[in-house]
Order: structure tokens, then sequence, then C-alpha cells
């Protein structure tokens, strides 16, 4: 899975979020996702993450090994 079909992933699951994907190590499995959504506005930094990580469910049992996340409210 690309950087590009990660981020994909996530924008697809929380439509109107801004997401960033970093990959430190160039190599689409230690990533860092960036991620700005208005969805997230009253939830807690684990309810925001565990929006994120719905999005990637599968990806994260097969293919993304290390997911660095920051969720802030757009």
């Amino acid at each position: 899975m690309t950087v590009q079909e990660i981020r994909e992933k996530i924008q697809n699951g929380l439509p109107g979020s801004e997401v960033v994907i970093e990959d430190p190590y160039n190599d689409g499995v230690h990533i860092k996702a960036i991620v700005k959504f208005a969805g997230f506005s009253g939830k807690s930094i684990v309810e925001q993450h565990r929006m994120v990580y719905a999005t990637l469910k599968d990806e994260l049992k097969a293919e993304v090994h290390a997911l660095g996340l920051e969720t802030r409210v757009s």
C-alpha cells in the first residue's frame, strides 16, 4: 500500500478531512499521519485516534506495521 493510498483511505473514511502522511524511513510501513477533521470536535484524543484507525482496520493488520498519529480539529 502506498502513502497516497493510505491518505485516500483516511480521507474517504473521514470525509472532509485534511491528511498529511509522513514516511520518514521511506518504506511505506512506518508512517505518521497528521489528520485534521471537524468531526473530531468534542471527542477525546483516544476517540479521535479510534476513528482514524477504523479507516485503516484491514491495512493495520497486514500492511502497515507502525502508525504514528496526530489528530487535530479543523
